[in-house]
């Protein structure tokens, strides 16, 4: 909810109460209780525009209060301590909701204020008083600005302007702050989310590697049988299921990899030359069967080593993969360092049409093209995960003269 949709009685007093949660503030039954000190940290862009305002008035002291059903709370002052007080004792209570100003020179003379505890001397003794209500762009009061002295002032008409527009801008503040936490709640909630699926991902595809790894030891064991004629139909529906279940197994390990990885990070000093050996040791029988040609370009990286590994298996292996027919991959691992760490990976194979270049960071997208080797759509998507893991983002873009460049930033160094 908005505190600029908040149009009903009961909601508005929902909305008063979720911007003193802002500020840690208590609420409950004060009746005719004396004046509470609070103790919590007044936010700096709130307790400027009060300074401003009693600067502005000339006047000696300034607070912010929200005004609940029962009490009034000071989220920010000068010249006096922050406290909450009965709703009944407030003075600014009784005209919040007036819609406008109220200026008195000298409140004893007010029959509004004349007996109230803060004018009287029960609290204290205020003369000089200004009130502005914190309206929404709905019209409905949070609260008030309010400024006052011990002195007999009168308020002029810059005066009075300038505190009209100190009020609109606490109003922004405070709707920005309370909109602020609503999106870290539901970042909060996105997060728990993403945690939630990810285990489940990863029981899910522990579950299912079981049965298939029986379903492939079985096949195999039946190809190898005497009594299974090699040129039979029997065979024939035996590699089937062979590569049906073999397919299905790289795609569970796969999601089983996703799930796991990207989540918390431990950096270290590592060499990308390093890095690339442990790589290209993994691709060797992709590389050799194709006469891949892989050059690195050294540098001192601050990364999760394993995570950065395995990011560059997936983009390494896509390079070669992913070719041009009939001629040998040449693939190119760059690193640059400034201020964030920035790794590209240029091949200079069949290339990715720039409609379907962010869409194949997604989880399970795979471009339905004649000649791609089979895959799950899961490796690209793990390499953005590792990038935002690392503080960081996966582009793709088009190498010169044809072909991909996939520039992955790892963040900062330190």
């Amino acid at each position: 909810m908005s505190l600029l949709q908040a149009d009903e009685p009961h909601l508005r007093e929902v909305a008063r109460r979720a911007v003193l949660q802002d500020y840690r503030l208590p609420y409950g039954e004060a009746g005719g209780a004396p004046v509470q000190e609070v103790d919590y940290e007044t936010p700096p862009e709130l307790l400027n525009l009060v300074k401003l305002a009693v600067r502005v008035s000339a006047m000696d002291m300034g607070v912010i209060n929200i005004i609940t059903a029962d009490q009034q709370h000071q989220i920010a002052a000068v010249g006096v301590e922050a406290s909450v007080c009965s709703r009944d004792d407030s003075m600014c209570s009784k005209v919040f909701t007036s819609g406008s100003i109220t200026a008195v020179p000298d409140a004893s003379l007010d029959p509004r204020f004349a007996d109230n505890p803060f004018v009287n001397g029960g609290i204290a003794e205020v003369r000089s008083y200004a009130s502005v209500p914190l309206l929404t762009g709905s019209g409905y009061a949070l609260g008030s600005l309010c400024v006052f002295s011990p002195r007999v002032l009168a308020l002029g008409p810059e005066q009075r302007e300038g505190l009209e527009i100190l009020a609109r801008q606490v109003v922004e503040v405070l709707e920005l702050q309370y909109k602020t936490r609503q999106l870290l709640e539901a970042l909060e909630v996105v997060r728990r989310s993403n945690e939630d699926l990810a285990g489940f991902a990863a029981r899910v595809s522990h579950d299912l590697k079981n049965p298939l790894t029986a379903i492939l030891g079985y096949t195999e064991l039946s190809e190898q049988d005497t009594d299974v004629p090699a040129a039979g139909p029997a065979a024939r529906y035996f590699s089937i299921i062979r590569g049906s279940a073999s397919r299905m197994l790289t795609t569970v390990e796969e999601v089983l990899e996703f799930s796991r990885i990207g989540g918390a990070i431990t950096r270290r000093p590592v060499r990308l030359a390093t890095m690339m050996n442990a790589v290209l040791q993994d691709v060797l029988p992709l590389s050799s069967a194709s006469d891949a040609l892989v050059t690195v370009q050294d540098a001192h990286l601050f990364v999760d080593r394993a995570q950065v590994i395995a990011l560059l298996q997936n983009l390494v292996s896509n390079a070669i993969k992913y070719s041009t027919p009939g001629s040998p991959p040449r693939v190119e691992v760059v690193a640059g360092l400034g201020a964030t760490q920035v790794l590209r990976i240029i091949d200079h194979g069949k290339g990715i049409d720039p409609e379907d270049r962010t869409r194949v960071l997604e989880p399970l997208v795979r471009l339905q093209r004649d000649g791609d080797p089979a895959g799950s759509g899961i490796g690209l998507a793990t390499c953005a995960r590792i990038a935002r893991a690392h503080e960081g983002s996966i582009s793709i873009t088009a190498t010169p003269g044809g072909g991909t460049t996939v520039t992955v930033d790892l963040g900062p160094a330190a």
